[in-house]
This record gives C-alpha cells, structure tokens and sequence, in this order.
C-alpha cells in the first residue's frame, strides 16, 4: 500500500499508517498471503513537526521519535530507568559493606559500654540463687557507665538498697568483677550471730542462703557500722563466699551493673571456667560443641534475678 504525499519537508503528512506485507507461503509457493504486524499505536506528529523537536533520535529512521521516559507507557518507563541506573562496581560494594559493618560495631560498642553485657558466672558463691556456668546479661545504664578512654562516670541514677544483687570492680584488685548481695549500706548496724544477719539490730530473713557446713550457728561478726557511701556484701552460699566478712566493705562507686536474667547456662564446674590456658580453653569450648545439648541447663534459660 501507497504513502500519501504532502508538501510536509519529508513528504510525509500526520497520521497513522497500516503496512501490509504480501509474501508467498512457506508450505505452497504458489499461494500467497498477507500479514500484519501489529504494534501499539500512539498518536504521532507529522514528520516535518518531528524534525524541528529535538527528541528525534538523530540517525534513526524517519518518524521515530525518542519521547522522554515520562511520556512513555509504564512498561517502557520502568524499562527506561532500570537500564539507566549504572551497576554497582566492586568498590562501591566493599565501601557500602565496610559502613554497614563500622556502623554495627559503633552500635554494639555502645551498648555494651552504656547500656548491658553479657558475663558469665565462674564461682559458686551465689548458689543457689546463680550457678556456676550462668551467662547472664547485666544492666549497666543506671549505674553511672564509664566513658571509655576518659576514665569518666557518668551520674548513677539508682539507688542501691539492701537485698539487691549488685556486679563491682573488687575493691583490692579493680580488674576483677565480683557478683554479690547486698547486705547493708551505709550507717547501718551490721552482725551476725550463731548464723543468723542483724541489720540495725533486727534479724533478717534471708530464703535465698544456703549453708553446706552443718554448723553455721557457729559464725559470728561482730558488730559494725558501714561507712556512708559503702556496702556490705555476701553470697547466697555463705559457706563458700569470699566478701566483705573476710575483705571489708565496697564503696559504691565500684558497682557497675545489676544482673537482669540468665540468658544460657552450661554445666560444667569452675576450674574448667577459671582456666585461663588457651589450649586448655580451646579443648573446654569443643567440649561445649560436644556436649551443648546435653549440659546445657534449658530450664534456666530466661531465669529472671
């Protein structure tokens, strides 16, 4: 079929045109048969206006024009801009990564040196309220956290009270960390007598001690005032606690933390925990490997303290 001429400046007029194809059969040379080609169709302008728009595609066939993606169809458009987008090279990657990962640490820094830790129990000291080989996740953030490098506490928000379980630098060696309750705080009256704890001249009901020695009646503290701005701690296990009966009082400037709850507790007993050896360490964690399942303490798990 014929193009109607115009006086255009490519001799083409404004319209839509249907082309048809007239080709022998593949099967019968002798017959032939029309097809079509059926695109979609738009409304275009004439040529000759096409011409003077500077979205012609220079070089490609008369009458194409490149419209701009937002006047193409949707399809199209979202075609147009995906290609567009240039691959991300391996470098570009590698630095997206290394900001996540910085990132990551940034956050877990902080929560760690603010907010909690994770520690575990190597001592028998709190049995049976706390057992050997409980991973507990411990508060810090009313506790006056210290700011790394600087050496700086900040406020403590919490007032420390008698019964509460409290974490803090040793006061003969600050590089440990000792988990006790305390007894008294400052200016109470504190004694012991055939076993039994006074505050202030009261006896003190205590569920959570436990005594392996079958004569506790026999121990006794004389009495002592505890200096303002300090404590008195003991463990559950008053038979087998190292505190403030044998090395003298805390200043609670050395608290840093409350234990909150247990997290995972594995049995195994504190030698194994203490030893400091690597490949001694080494052989105890493959036997965690080993026996996780079985050791493990599942009831324990989420214990709140």
């Amino acid at each position: 079929m014929g193009l109607p001429r115009s006086s255009g400046a490519a001799g083409f007029s404004a319209g839509v045109y249907l082309i048809v194809c007239c080709r022998l059969a593949a099967n019968n040379r002798s017959q032939r048969f029309v097809y079509m080609q059926s695109t979609q169709l738009s409304e275009q302008a004439a040529v000759a206006e096409s011409l003077a728009n500077p979205s012609v595609l220079e070089g490609s066939p008369v009458g194409v024009v490149a419209d701009s993606p937002k006047e193409l169809p949707v399809g199209n458009r979202y075609a147009i801009a995906e290609n567009s987008q240039p691959r991300a090279t391996f470098g570009s990657r590698l630095r997206r990564s290394t900001r996540r990962l910085l990132v990551a640490a940034l956050i877990i820094f902080f929560l760690k040196t603010f907010v909690g830790e994770a520690s575990v129990v190597p001592t028998a000291s709190m049995e049976s309220t706390i057992l050997v080989g409980d991973h507990l996740i411990m508060s810090k953030l009313l506790y006056g956290p210290e700011i790394p490098l600087l050496h700086w506490r900040l406020p403590m928000l919490k007032t420390i009270h008698r019964g509460e379980i409290v974490v803090f630098r040793f006061p003969k060696d600050p590089s440990q960390t000792y988990l006790k309750r305390v007894a008294a705080v400052g200016g109470d009256l504190v004694e012991i007598r055939n076993g039994t704890l006074f505050v202030n001249g009261k006896p003190v009901h205590e569920s959570y001690v436990v005594h392996h020695d079958p004569a506790p009646r026999h121990e006794y503290l004389r009495p002592l005032v505890v200096p303002a701005g300090e404590l008195f701690v003991m463990g559950d296990n008053r038979d087998n606690s190292s505190d403030s009966r044998e090395w003298g009082f805390v200043p609670v400037n050395n608290v840093i933390g409350e234990p909150l709850f247990v997290y995972w507790s594995y049995d195994a007993p504190s030698s194994r925990w203490l030893d400091e050896k690597f490949s001694h360490q080494m052989a105890f964690y493959g036997s965690i490997l080993e026996n996780f399942f079985s050791r493990t303490r599942w009831r324990r798990t989420g214990t709140i303290l």
